[in-house]
């Protein structure tokens, strides 16, 4: 038997009673579980992983070619 790692999330507020700093977060098994130290709040989800990355201007093939840099105090 493992032992669940039960992890405080900051900000985070309840949406059952409202209080803040009060949700804690652990993962059983496959799913994902969060719930309040205060009130009796508890939910269990399934997250999956995304299947690709977005699309963004830092992994676009954008053909891009290197630029040469002259220093211009050197005289020919």
């Amino acid at each position: 038997m493992t032992k669940v790692v039960k992890r405080f999330i900051a900000g985070a507020v309840c949406p059952r009673c409202g209080e803040m700093d009060k949700l804690v977060v652990y993962r059983q098994g496959e799913k994902d579980c969060r719930e309040c130290v205060s009130c009796d709040f508890a939910e269990e989800t399934l997250f999956t992983q995304p299947s690709a990355d977005l699309e963004t201007r830092a992994n676009r093939d954008l053909d891009r070619q290197p630029i040469k840099f002259v220093d211009a105090s050197v005289k020919k």
